[in-house]
């Protein structure tokens, strides 16, 4: 066999073992891996570099060391898993930077960060002043994530006291012009109600790049031509009219309690039970 034919077969070898190592070693972003990984990746990059070119007589040994460093590192990932001493060995601890408001100089001395990357890391969490912060963590990873004081946290419908529905995962049941029917049938449709609502959006099946349903059953459809999406949602007019005075009756009712007096508050739960009351005598003229 000619040399250079040698090489190309060991090169395509070691892509093969290097592909299903990487499989066994899990999924992990660069950022991810711990000190070892890290220098596992290294090593066995490098072994993997002197089985394509090192024309020794010896070079199938690689694959043997290819194969001993898979399996301490598979060892030492499986006993992470049980030790927790371990793993503050092999993959390191978070460290705090801040606390109650205060930078840690004496944490950010041992993590080796300085005042001006510290603050870049805040700014990159949309954290401009310290004063804002109330904790701060240097994550195993080397990203740091941040904690609010509790002025400063984005408000929240749970913060109000508000209900809110639950909304589940849009299915996607059109991809590049083929209907997936896994996600079609998990929310009880078919192929012939998908080709229903294309046809009343005008739209032909091989003309779809993307096709999304909602939680409320309504259909997006994004066309390959790039000309923007276009939507149907399974509701008549006076379905959606009902769905948007249940949407105020349940405003009117969160509003009451937060009314500034004790009459405001009276008139807009009066006013939230009236509504409630209609609406429960539409809705079997709907169904």
């Amino acid at each position: 066999m000619t040399l250079w034919l040698e090489v190309v077969l060991r090169t395509l070898s070691s892509v093969v073992v290097l592909f299903i190592v990487t499989k066994l070693l899990g999924k992990r972003q660069l950022s991810q891996l711990s000190l070892f990984e890290y220098i596992t990746g290294i090593t066995i990059g490098n072994i993997a570099g002197y089985i394509s070119l090192d024309t020794d007589s010896e070079w199938y040994l690689g694959f043997v060391a290819i194969a001993a460093w898979s399996i301490v590192s598979i060892g030492i990932e499986f006993w992470t898993l049980k030790s927790r001493w371990i793993r503050g060995i092999a993959d390191g601890q978070g460290t705090v930077l801040i606390q109650n408001g205060s930078i840690l100089e004496h944490n950010m001395f041992k993590v080796r960060i300085t005042l001006d990357e510290l603050l870049e890391q805040l700014r990159k969490k949309s954290v401009f002043k310290v004063s804002e912060c109330e904790f701060a963590v240097m994550e195993k990873s080397g990203e740091i994530n941040v904690l609010l004081k509790k002025e400063n946290q984005p408000l929240t419908p749970k913060m109000l006291g508000w209900t809110m529905k639950e909304e589940q995962e849009p299915q996607t049941v059109m991809m590049d012009g083929e209907v997936l029917q896994e996600p079609l049938r998990s929310i009880g449709k078919d192929e012939d109600w998908l080709r229903h609502e294309l046809s009343g959006l005008k739209v032909q099946p091989e003309e779809v790049f993307l096709a999304q349903v909602d939680d409320k059953g309504s259909l997006s459809v994004q066309k390959g031509t790039l000309n923007g999406a276009v939507e149907r949602s399974k509701k008549t007019p006076r379905q959606q009219l009902l769905s948007s005075l249940q949407q105020c009756q349940s405003d009117m009712e969160q509003f009451g309690r937060f009314a500034r007096s004790e009459e405001e508050r009276e008139a807009l739960l009066s006013c939230s039970r009236q509504l409630k009351q209609l609406i429960r005598q539409a809705q079997p003229e709907l169904k």
